[in-house]
């Protein structure tokens, strides 16, 4: 296993926009969806990542708690599914419906909204107020396959707390770390290289 850790995007940068297609229905869904809510939780997942695999139940279990809460959670792969199959849309669909998320699962095959957030390995989080300004970028927790601390998501839960209780979240923030995004040839971000 390859670790890859998140580039940190600068606090108070904007949420990128995005148009994408959701895994299971075909639906573009667009950041506009969901103005109105108090925060936006982005996260950038894939199926075959043994990262993302360790977090699932504590992703599907975010979900669920904060299923009414003025929030709204997304996934987004931006895996090359062409070298990836396991990264193809009907695979996601199923690992959706396995791992029991509730959120929209999006498809970035441009590979253009990762670029945009500075996406860098999967698990990636980007927390956002209702400005849709960053206020956490960052790992879930400090679990990760094999290290024997418990999955809580504790990290990111700290954060979507004071953010949906008017505060900030703490500046402190370590970068979340997984598998590298895998890129189309040639199509790396100055970032990645």
């Amino acid at each position: 296993m390859s670790l890859t850790q998140s580039t940190m995007m600068p606090l108070g940068s904007r949420a990128p926009d995005f148009a994408l297609p959701e895994v299971s229905t075909g639906r573009v869904v667009r950041l506009g969806d969901f103005a109105g809510k108090k925060a936006l939780l982005v996260m950038f997942l894939c199926r075959h990542c043994p990262y993302v695999k360790h977090v699932e139940p504590e992703l599907a279990k975010l979900a669920r708690d904060y299923a009414t809460a003025d929030l709204s959670l997304l996934a987004i792969s931006s895996n090359d599914a062409s070298s990836h199959a396991e990264d193809a849309p009907a695979s996601r669909v199923a690992q959706a419906k396995e791992a029991g998320f509730s959120f929209p699962y999006l498809y970035d095959e441009s590979q253009d909204a990762a670029k945009a957030f500075a996406a860098a390995c999967t698990p990636d989080f980007f927390l956002f107020d209702a400005q849709r300004r960053l206020v956490y970028r960052g790992q879930l927790d400090d679990s990760r396959p094999g290290n024997g601390k418990p999955l809580t998501g504790k990290d990111l839960r700290a954060a979507m707390n004071a953010l949906l209780a008017g505060l900030a979240p703490a500046a402190a923030q370590r970068p979340s770390a997984g598998c590298n995004i895998k890129w189309k040839p040639g199509h790396e971000p100055d970032y990645f290289k």
